[in-house]
């Protein structure tokens, strides 16, 4: 089956206007796909460079340009370069180092991942890699609140009773609050003209975050701080 094509009309990048050209898309192919990466994973395989080109019917000269920057695989070699390495496509696309450990994905190691383009929010218990409307999503890095996110969290019987005072017009606002136990993560979504608040059953709660869609990712962990409502 041919593979399909790509146009330029298909290709977005939120942080410009308009389109960019299929040259373009090529550079950004080999800054991702080529280069250190495929060295990488194929290092870990324990293959050759003669091994790699052998399972992808291609030379060894070819996979040695990949490698050194000197060319990129073509967008129909993206699946197969992934299936010799193990990985997904977007793993291979998302040009970290991959690592090779077990690790059981665990609550408190939580993840937020939100779409600059729709505001899709993708909540993961570990590493991972994911896309929303052709952007690559990279977990939100969550900062103590400032004077303008102060998290203010109530107790009221078994739950926990949190508002952010801060405005929420259709250009600014808050756009969710979560609470994460070790076994559970609480998720309210809010919207623009309503109010910064949430309630959320106790149930161990560590953590307690909330998203400004300006200003990203905060969050106050219960258990050091010295007003902690589970404490009064």
């Amino acid at each position: 089956m041919q593979a399909p094509e790509l146009y330029e009309s298909q290709v977005v990048f939120p942080e410009r206007a308009g389109y960019i050209s299929m040259q373009e898309v090529k550079y950004q192919m080999n800054q991702y796909v080529t280069g250190a990466i495929i060295r990488e994973l194929r290092e870990k395989k324990q293959l050759t460079q003669a091994d790699v080109a052998r399972i992808l019917m291609v030379s060894d000269k070819t996979v040695s340009k990949w490698e050194t920057g000197k060319g990129y695989p073509d967008i129909t070699l993206l699946e197969p370069i992934a299936g010799v390495f193990g990985i997904s496509v977007m793993e291979l696309l998302s040009g970290n180092a991959i690592r090779n450990k077990n690790i059981s994905s665990n609550m408190m190691r939580s993840g937020f991942h939100v779409c600059p383009v729709c505001g899709n929010v993708i909540h993961s218990m570990g590493e991972a890699v994911f896309t929303c409307h052709g952007v690559q999503l990279m977990p939100c890095e969550a900062e103590e609140p400032d004077e303008n996110h102060q998290i203010l969290v109530e107790k009221s019987e078994d739950e926990y009773y949190v508002r952010i005072e801060h405005d929420m017009t259709k250009q600014h606002y808050i756009s969710f609050l979560a609470a994460l136990s070790p076994d559970r993560i609480q998720m309210v979504k809010l919207y623009p003209e309503g109010n910064a608040e949430a309630r959320f059953r106790m149930n161990g709660v560590k953590k307690i975050f909330c998203y400004c869609n300006r200003d990203g990712l905060f969050q106050i962990d219960l258990q050091k701080r010295t007003n902690n409502p589970e404490n009064k």
